[in-house]
C-alpha cells in the first residue's frame, strides 16, 4: 500500500479508528474512499453506493462503541467501507467471490455485521428489536439503523417507524438522503424530501411574507407567530416527529466536522432516554470519483475496470440477455396492444425496462421499492381490464406472496409476471438467488408458471403468457442464454405443452428451463431421451405419460429448489395417474447457496453436462452396461 494510505493502514478495527484525533479523520476518509475504488474496480461490485457512505461509515464508527452497539445498514450494498474498517480490509480481493467475503453483511462474516441484509427497508425493524431487547436486559446498548431514501418507499419501513414511536429504547433511525436508490427515485415521498433539499418554498414564502408585511407591525407579529406552524406543513419534521421521533436535520454526510459532533450530541440523547431519533444526512452517489458522480447508475455494480478510464463498452456484440430480450418483447408487445401496462418496483435498468419507459412513459409505472403495492396495484389495472406486465426479480417476489395469492390468482386476474434473476445469481448470492419461485408458484390456484430454455422460448412464451386469462410467471435467468436466435414476431408456443428435443433409450431426461442445454450435452453422451418441458404448471402430462411409459427411468432437472420443485410435480402427476417408474431429481439442494461464480456453482451442484451425466449414472447404473451404454429397453 502507498504511504498516502498510511493512515488507512493502522486501522484494524474500530477501536484502532476511535485512537485518532478528529482532526484527522478526514484524510482517513480520503484515503478509505481511494482503497475502495481501487479494491473495486478489481473485484467489482457495489460502488455508487459505498463511495457516498464513507464519512457517514467513519463517523458512526468513531462516535459508537461498535460492536457493542449496534449498526443495521438498510439493503446492505454500501457497507464495503464497514468492512475495511471492520478488520477485513486484506480479504477485498476476495469480495463476492466463492470463498470469500460477501458483499453484504453476514453475522456470520464478523461481529460487527450485526443484522444480515440485502433485501431493503428491514433495518429499522431489526434495529428496533436490538433496541428493546436490549431495555429488556439492561445493557445499554445503542441501535442505529442507516436507511437509503429509495429504502424508504416501502411500507414495512413506515410499520417500524409507527412501532418505534410507542417503544421505549436507545434507537437512531438516519436516513442517508442520497437523491439516488438504484433506479432514480420515485413517489410523494422523495418529492417531499426534494423539496426540503431545496429550502426553496419555505426560504421564499418566509422571505416575501416577511416584505410584504413589515409595514403592518400587527400582522408581522401574527406572521412570525404563524412561521412555526407554516415551517410544518414544509419540511419533514412534522412527518418523522408524529411517529415519536426527534428529527434532526438535514446536515452534509460528507462533512465529518458536522456529522461527528451531531452524532455525539445524539448518543447523550439516546443516554438521557430522550425517545426514538431521527437524523436526516445528505450524501452523494459515487462521492470523490467524477465518472461515478456523474452517472451513479452505471457505476452501481459495474465488473472489473480502470478506475483512470472508467467503465469501457465492449466494441463486440455480445449476446442478448434475457432480460433485452424481455425489455424487447414488452415494447413490441405493447406496441400491438394498447391495453399493456408495466409495472416495475423501483428496478427500471435490472429488469430491462429503460426503452419501454421511454416509448411508452404514460404506461409504465416505477412504485418504488414496494413489491406487495406493485403486485396488487397491478392487480387493480387488470380489475379495470388493463394487461399489466409485473417485472420482478424471482427473490422479490418472495416478498409480495401475500398479494400474490389473495389479490391476484384467487381473483384469476389476467397478469404477466416476469420473473427475471430465476436460479442462481452468482456474486450477489443466497439473498438474491431466485430458488423458490416454482415451488411457491406451483402450489397457488389459478397460477401457471412457464420455464424458456432459452431467449427465443423466452419471448414466445411472454407473449403466450400475455394470451392467457389468468396469472402466469415467466421465468427466465440472469444474464445470456447459448445465444438461440430471436424470432421478431409475437407468435406464442401452446400453452402448456413441450417437445422432446433428443430421442434415446431406457432413461429420459425432463429439462425444466435453461438446463436443458446441459442436459443435451450429458444426455447425447448417454444415449437418453431429452425433453423440454416448458412448463412446470400446467405440466404437459400428455408427453409425461408417453415417455414414462416408454423408459424405464426419468431425470428432472432444474435450476430452483428440489423441495416442491418441478421434480416433485413430476411425481405427483405420476402417483396421480399410478404409475411407478424410478425419478432422479436434480436440483438446488435444501441450502442456501454462496455467492461465486454462477458456471463454478452449477458445477458445484452438479449441474452442469459432466454433473448430469454423472449422477444419472451413478444412481441407474443397472441401466449402463457398465458404464459404456444403455440397455435397450424391450
Amino acid at each position: 500500500m502507498s504511504e498516502s494510505k498510511g493512515l488507512l493502514t493502522r486501522i484494524d478495527s474500530p477501536g484502532d479508528l476511535r485512537k485518532l484525533g478528529r482532526h484527522e479523520l478526514p484524510t482517513l476518509a480520503n484515503e478509505l474512499r481511494e482503497y475502495l475504488l481501487e479494491s473495486v474496480s478489481r473485484t467489482g461490485g457495489h460502488l455508487s453506493s459505498n463511495l457516498g457512505t464513507v464519512e457517514l461509515t467513519v463517523a458512526l464508527h468513531y462516535v459508537f462503541n461498535t460492536p457493542d452497539d449496534r449498526l443495521v445498514w438498510d439493503v446492505g450494498h454500501q457497507t464495503y467501507a464497514h468492512k475495511i474498517l471492520t478488520g477485513r480490509r486484506d480479504r477485498m480481493g476476495t469480495l463476492r467471490q466463492l470463498g470469500g467475503i460477501s458483499g453484504f453483511p453476514r453475522r456470520d462474516e464478523s461481529e460487527y455485521d450485526t443484522f444480515g441484509t440485502a433485501h431493503s427497508s428491514t433495518s429499522i425493524s431489526a434495529a428496533l428489536g436490538m433496541a428493546v431487547a436490549s431495555r429488556l436486559t439492561g445493557d445499554g446498548r445503542r441501535s442505529v439503523a442507516i436507511i437509503g431514501d429509495g429504502a424508504m418507499t416501502a411500507g414495512m419501513a413506515f410499520e417500524a417507524l409507527n412501532n418505534a414511536g410507542v417503544e421505549e429504547g436507545k434507537l437512531l433511525v438516519i436516513l442517508n438522503d442520497n437523491d439516488m436508490s438504484i433506479s432514480p427515485p420515485v413517489g410523494a415521498l422523495n418529492r417531499y424530501l426534494a423539496q426540503l433539499m431545496s429550502g426553496r418554498f419555505y426560504a421564499t414564502a418566509k422571505s416575501v411574507g416577511k416584505q410584504v408585511l413589515k409595514g403592518a407591525p400587527p400582522l408581522f407579529e401574527l406572521a412570525k407567530r404563524f412561521e412555526e406552524h407554516a415551517k410544518g406543513m414544509v419540511v419533514p419534521a412534522t412527518l418523522f416527529e408524529k411517529f415519536g421521533f426527534n428529527y434532526i436535520g438535514p446536515i452534509d454526510g460528507h462533512d465529518l466536522d458536522s456529522l461527528v459532533p451531531t452524532l455525539e450530541n445524539i448518543c447523550d440523547l439516546m443516554d438521557a432516554g430522550s425517545g426514538p431519533q431521527f437524523l436526516h444526512v445528505v450524501t452523494k452517489k459515487g462521492q470523490g470519483y467524477k465518472l461515478a458522480e456523474a452517472d451513479p447508475v452505471a457505476y452501481h455494480g459495474p465488473g472489473k475496470f480502470d478506475p483512470a478510464v472508467g467503465l469501457v463498452k465492449s466494441s463486440k456484440p455480445g449476446k442478448l440477455t434475457f432480460t433485452q430480450v424481455f425489455g424487447s418483447w414488452l415494447c413490441d408487445m405493447a406496441e400491438q396492444d394498447e391495453k399493456l401496462v408495466a409495472i416495475t418496483p423501483a428496478m427500471r435498468e435490472g429488469s430491462g425496462m429503460v426503452e419501454f419507459h421511454k416509448r411508452f412513459p404514460d404506461r409504465y409505472f416505477d412504485v418504488g421499492i414496494a413489491e406487495q403495492h406493485a403486485v396488487t396495484f397491478a392487480a387493480g389495472l387488470a380489475c379495470e381490464g388493463l394487461k399489466p406486465v409485473v417485472a420482478i426479480y424471482s427473490t422479490f417476489l418472495q416478498r409480495a406472496y401475500d398479494q400474490l395469492i389473495h389479490d391476484v390468482a384467487l381473483q384469476k386476474l389476467p397478469m404477466v409476471f416476469a420473473l427475471d434473476r430465476a436460479g442462481l445469481v452468482g456474486a450477489d448470492g443466497a439473498t438474491h438467488a431466485g430458488a423458490y419461485d416454482i415451488a411457491f408458484l406451483r402450489c397457488i390456484p389459478n397460477m401457471s408458471v412457464a420455464c424458456p430454455a432459452d431467449e427465443a422460448e423466452t419471448r414466445r412464451l411472454l407473449s403466450t403468457a400475455h394470451g392467457q386469462d389468468h396469472p402466469v410467471a415467466v421465468r427466465y435467468p440472469r444474464g445470456a442464454g447459448v445465444g438461440a436466435k430471436v424470432p421478431a414476431d409475437l407468435e406464442g408456443l401452446p400453452f402448456g405443452k413441450g417437445e422432446i428435443r433428443r430421442q434415446g433409450r431406457s432413461v429420459a431426461i425432463l429439462a425444466f428451463g435453461s438446463l436443458l442445454y446441459p442436459a443435451l450435452e450429458a444426455g447425447e453422451r448417454m444415449g437418453v431421451t431429452v425433453a423440454n418441458m416448458r412448463w412446470v404448471k400446467p405440466l404437459d402430462e400428455e408427453m409425461l405419460l408417453s415417455i414414462a411409459r416408454s423408459h424405464s427411468a426419468l431425470v428432472t432437472v432444474e435450476e430452483g429448489c428440489v423441495m416442491g420443485g418441478a421434480g416433485s410435480a413430476v411425481l405427483e402427476a405420476l402417483e396421480s395417474h399410478g404409475i411407478d417408474v424410478p425419478v432422479l431429481q436434480l436440483g438446488l439442494p435444501d441450502e442456501f447457496i454462496e455467492h461465486g461464480d454462477p458456471v463454478r456453482l452449477l458445477a458445484n451442484e452438479g449441474l452442469d453436462a459432466a454433473g448430469i451425466e454423472r449422477s444419472v449414472r451413478r444412481r441407474f447404473s443397472d441401466l449402463f452396461g457398465g458404464g459404456a451404454g444403455l440397455q435397450v429397453v424391450a
